[in-house]
Formats: C-alpha cells, sequence, structure tokens
C-alpha cells in the first residue's frame, strides 16, 4: 500500500527569512518589479531580475552588485513559455535554486472595447495572464523537485475585481489571474505540495504603467485621484515571500471597491462609470501606440510615473494587513461603512 502524503496548511508553511531565499522577479525593470528588486536585496535576499529590457537589467544589477548585494539578469518576454522556463534554468545554474517566484510583469490597453483590435487583445493576454501561467507552472515545476516550502506570488489588480471602463480588456486580464491563482493554490494543497500561493491586488499605483500602456485614447492614459507608492506593493510582496498570505490588498481603495461591487454591485457600476472613469485619463494628446510596451521592451530604471493627484507615502492597508488585530478591525471599519451605504440605498 503506497504511503499517503501528509497534510498540508499551506497558510502556516515555514518559509523562510528574505535574507537567506534567492527571490525571482518578472518585469523588474520598471515600476513595482523594480521596487521589489531593490528592496529585496536590501534585505538581503539573492535577486533574479527579468525582463525585455536588457540595458535597464544590466545597470539594475551593478547597481544592486556595487552596494555588495547579489544580483543577477535574465532577458525574457514572459509572453514566451521557453523564455519564462529559461529564466528558471538560469536562476538554479547561479544560485543552485529559488526559494520564491513573483509574476509581475504586466501591460495595459486603453480604450472602448469594441475598438480594440484582436490581435492587440490577444498579446496582452499573452503578457498578463499566459505569463503568470507559464511563471506559475516552472515555479512549481523547480519547487516540487525540492520539495521545500517556497512561495509563489501574482501581481493582480484592484481591476480583477471589480472592471472597469475604457480597460476592459486589462481587467478580463487580471480577472483570469485571479482566477488561476484561487484554482493553483487550491490544487496546491490539496495535492499536499508545499507551496503558498499569495495573490497581491493593489489599488492605483504609482508606477510608468500609464507610459507603457497602449493606447487608443486620445488623452493620456495616468492615475489621478489617490495613487499609492510602488514602495507599498513591494512590502506586500516581499511580506508575503516570508509569511504564507492569501490576499493581500494594496490600499483601501482596492479592499473597499472589492467590498462594495459584492454588497452593491449596481450602485458600484454607477459609482465607477462616473467617478473613475475620468480618472483614467489626463488633457494631454496620448503617446502614439508604437511608444508603449505591449509588443516591446518599454523604457526602464523609472519606480515612478507621471500621474497626478493625492500620492501617498504608505499603505496603511498594507501595514494592517502584517498585524491581525489591524486587519481585523480595518475589515470591520469596511463593512461597517458597506451597511451604511446599504441602508441608505433603501
Amino acid at each position: 500500500m503506497s504511503k499517503e502524503k501528509m497534510p498540508v496548511n499551506n497558510m502556516k508553511l515555514p518559509l523562510k527569512k528574505l535574507a537567506d531565499q534567492v527571490i525571482v522577479i518578472t518585469g523588474a525593470s520598471s515600476g513595482i518589479g523594480l521596487v521589489t528588486a531593490r528592496m529585496a536585496a536590501a534585505k538581503g535576499a539573492k535577486v533574479v531580475a527579468a525582463a525585455r529590457n536588457e540595458e535597464a537589467l544590466k545597470k539594475l544589477v551593478d547597481e544592486l552588485k556595487s552596494k555588495g548585494q547579489s544580483a543577477m539578469y535574465v532577458v525574457a518576454d514572459v509572453s514566451k513559455e521557453e523564455d519564462v522556463y529559461r529564466i528558471a534554468e538560469k536562476a538554479i545554474a547561479e544560485f543552485g535554486h529559488f526559494d520564491t517566484w513573483v509574476n509581475n510583469a504586466g501591460v495595459s490597453i486603453y480604450g472602448h472595447g469594441t475598438e480594440i483590435s484582436t490581435p492587440d487583445m490577444k498579446q496582452m493576454f499573452e503578457v498578463n495572464f499566459w505569463g503568470v501561467v507559464y511563471g506559475t507552472k516552472a515555479a512549481a515545476k523547480h519547487f516540487k523537485e525540492t520539495g521545500q516550502p517556497s512561495a509563489i506570488i501574482n501581481v493582480g489588480s484592484i481591476f480583477g475585481n471589480k472592471a472597469s471602463l475604457i480597460q476592459s480588456i486589462y481587467a478580463s486580464s487580471k480577472f483570469a489571474v485571479h482566477g488561476w491563482t484561487e484554482s493553483i493554490r487550491m490544487e496546491f494543497e490539496k495535492d499536499h505540495v508545499p507551496i503558498s500561493v499569495t495573490l497581491i491586488q493593489p489599488g492605483k499605483i504609482d508606477t510608468p504603467y500609464n507610459e507603457h500602456a497602449h493606447s487608443y485614447l486620445e488623452h493620456q492614459p495616468t492615475h489621478i485621484g489617490m495613487v499609492y507608492p510602488p514602495d507599498a506593493v513591494a512590502e506586500a510582496i516581499l511580506f508575503a515571500a516570508e509569511k504564507p498570505t492569501r490576499d493581500v490588498y494594496v490600499g483601501r481603495q482596492s479592499k473597499f471597491l472589492t467590498v462594495l461591487s459584492h454588497m452593491l454591485p449596481r450602485f458600484t457600476d454607477k459609482f465607477v462609470e462616473k467617478v473613475m472613469h475620468p480618472s483614467q485619463y489626463d488633457s494631454r494628446p496620448s503617446k502614439p501606440k508604437e511608444e508603449s510596451s505591449l509588443y516591446h521592451a518599454g523604457y526602464g530604471l523609472h519606480e515612478r510615473g507621471t500621474n497626478k493627484g493625492w500620492i501617498r507615502k504608505k499603505s496603511y492597508y498594507v501595514k494592517a494587513t502584517k498585524n491581525p488585530v489591524l486587519a481585523t478591525v480595518a475589515v470591520t471599519s469596511l463593512a461597517l461603512i458597506g451597511m451604511k451605504l446599504l441602508k441608505h440605498k433603501k
């Protein structure tokens, strides 16, 4: 009789301290990925930075090594499965293994859904969704071979729970990432595979995301209103790399919109149509499609974008997530706000 595997609670896996880890980060040449690579290296992790922009990656690795930190880079396009597996192969060749894999690479398309070309839609799904699938499979293959508690961290979006106008295909890709993350998390746990799977759900983040986007709009895509720093997302990612966590919301707006859309779906539709729609573009002329990073690497080594509004210094919701008591208080507060809105609607 074959010996049954011992049950595994994947939310209580003993993950290594960051200083003892090798961490793979896709989309590491700018924005969230760049900040995460720098922050991870500063905390003692060995960093494997992957992206399409070789010049930016080389400068990043040179920068980290000049500080006595350990890092390497791999030029890779996550929309190509063979490139993603090559990231894993080179990480293992250099460091012997890796402990955490962060699926962060992504790009957006701004425009009315019915006016976006089908090839552009498919290309974006190749990056945003299939890149995450390829990364998950490459990481899981290695983690199953080592048998050690490990982590896969997928970067989702506020629009992966509640879609928005003029980013319809981006929202669809993030809905798919959220679904994939939930499914694969359950599969690992049911099959007793010791891999923690975390979904990071950022709100509006001040990165070059808007500058790299493929735009069909007359005016330049941007974030207007409350915007959070990429450091807050990096903090959430690195927290999940050490402590198994199901979901981390970056910014109250992300959690609030998710809760509100479940409690008051029609009200939330109207809120998004009226308030969030005009907050996604500026008065400047839009950059031409040819300058986007949909099909080729965008400019690198920029952590911040050209967004406007109230740019926060941190995310208190991330801080609360790291403290169970504060997290309970935060969720309770959001539930009470939702109940008041529901009562007011009646």
